[in-house]
């Protein structure tokens, strides 16, 4: 198991209800978001929509809304809700002794999701 997850620092640096974003070389930028009841998730960082940035949306449940077009993806799926289509790949992350950890594989084959009509 061992570096099949990548450590990407504390749990408190994303407060409750916020997202940051990790850069990744030669891969699309990950969003990690931390809910108010204290799950996190991670995304990558592009609306399906028009690649608006999520972790710049508001944090609702387990849904952010995108701030460009108020599209709302699911934290957990990555899928557009309502009557949007699309979909924005997921990072499986993990939290162990107060430490953030994402799946290195799954890291790496994140790709850009595609442009909605």
């Amino acid at each position: 198991m061992i570096g099949e997850w990548i450590d990407i620092g504390p749990t408190g640096q994303i407060s409750p209800g916020n997202a940051r974003t990790l850069p990744v070389q030669g891969g699309e930028e990950i969003a990690i978001f931390h809910t108010m009841d204290h799950q996190f998730y991670a995304l990558v960082n592009k609306c399906p929509h028009k690649h608006g940035p999520l972790s710049q949306g508001i944090v609702h449940g387990t849904e952010v809304t995108c701030p460009l077009h108020s599209w709302k993806i699911s934290l957990k799926t990555g899928e557009a809700q309502g009557d949007d289509k699309g979909c924005v790949p997921t990072i499986p992350i993990r939290v162990d002794a107060g430490r953030l950890y994402l799946l290195r594989s799954a890291l790496m084959a994140a790709r850009a999701p595609q442009v909605a009509a």
